[in-house]
C-alpha cells in the first residue's frame, strides 16, 4: 500500500523496538495529525486471551472524561413512557415495529442502539444485520433496559463500547486529533482502567501484549501499556524531554 507522504514522515518520527508513554505517544500522533479534518485518535490492544472460550470474552463500556468528539446518533426501541424518556433525553430515532422494518431493510443511519427488555424478541431478529457491526443491544452493555434515558445520557455524553475480536484484539477511541494532549490521556487512562478491571481470571500470562496508539490517518506509536499512574506528567528524561521539543516544533 502507496502511504501518503504525511504518514511516511511521521512514521520517521517512531523509534524502532521504542514504546512510548501515554503523553508521548499522544504528543506524536497529534503531530503527524495533518488532514484537513478533525482526525479520530484511537487504541488498540492485543490481549491474552481466547475469545473462544466464553469466560475470557472482554467486553464493557466506559464513560470518557471528555468524551469522543461525536455526537453518536442513537436509536431506541421502546413504546409508551420509555420511548417517551429517550425522546426527552435527546434519542434520535425512537420507535418499535416501524423502525424495525426499516433496519430489517437494510436503514443503519444509527451509531448505537438502546432497547427495553420486551422489544428484544423482535430486535434478536435483525442479529445478521446488527451483529457484526456490533450494533446488537446487550444487557451488559446497558443497552438492553428500562432506563433508556439514562441510557441515551451516557452514550450521548462519550460512552464508549469495547469487545474483543476473534483474533483478540481491542479497538477503542480516545477522542479527536483537535483535543488537548491531556483530554486525551484522560480519556485513554479511563478506558485502560475498565480494560485491565475485566481482566479475565482465567486468562494466564500477560493480559495485554501490544498496544499502539494512532489517528485515522497515522501510523501506529507503540503505547507503553505497562505505565498505570501519572500518565499526565511529564517524562523527565532528556531524550523524552527531546522527543517533545521535536514534536512540538512540527506541530
Amino acid at each position: 500500500m502507496k502511504r501518503s507522504k504525511n504518514y511516511r514522515a511521521a512514521a520517521e518520527k517512531i523509534q524502532d523496538g521504542k514504546a512510548y508513554s501515554p503523553l508521548e505517544a499522544v504528543r506524536l500522533a497529534k503531530s503527524g495529525a495533518k488532514a484537513k479534518y478533525d482526525e479520530t485518535v484511537e487504541v488498540a490492544m492485543r490481549l491474552g486471551v481466547d475469545p473462544r472460550k466464553a469466560d475470557q470474552m472482554v467486553r464493557g463500556t466506559v464513560n470518557l472524561p471528555h468524551g469522543t468528539g461525536k455526537t453518536a446518533r442513537v436509536l431506541v426501541f421502546a413504546n409508551g413512557d420509555k420511548a417517551e424518556a429517550a425522546k426527552a433525553a435527546g434519542a434520535d430515532y425512537v420507535g418499535s415495529d416501524d423502525l424495525l422494518e426499516k433496519v430489517a431493510g437494510g436503514w443503519l443511519d444509527f451509531d448505537a442502539i438502546v432497547a427495553t427488555p420486551d422489544m428484544m424478541g423482535k430486535v434478536g431478529r435483525l442479529g445478521k444485520v446488527l451483529g457484526p457491526r456490533g450494533l446488537m443491544p446487550n444487557p451488559k452493555t446497558g443497552t438492553v433496559t428500562m432506563d433508556t434515558a439514562k441510557a441515551v445520557s451516557d452514550i450521548k455524553g462519550g460512552k464508549i463500547e469495547f469487545r474483543v475480536d476473534k483474533h483478540a484484539n481491542l479497538h477503542f477511541i480516545i477522542g479527536k486529533a483537535s483535543f488537548d494532549e491531556k483530554q486525551l490521556v484522560e480519556n485513554y487512562a479511563a478506558a485502560l482502567e475498565e480494560i485491565l478491571r475485566l481482566k479475565p481470571a482465567s486468562s494466564k500470562g500477560r493480559y495485554i501484549s501490544k498496544a499502539t496508539l494512532s489517528t485515522t490517518m497515522g501510523p501506529g506509536v507503540p503505547l507503553d501499556f505497562t505505565r498505570t499512574k501519572g500518565l499526565t506528567e511529564e517524562d523527565s528524561s532528556p531524550v523524552a524531554k527531546a522527543d517533545a521539543a521535536e514534536a512540538d516544533a512540527d506541530a
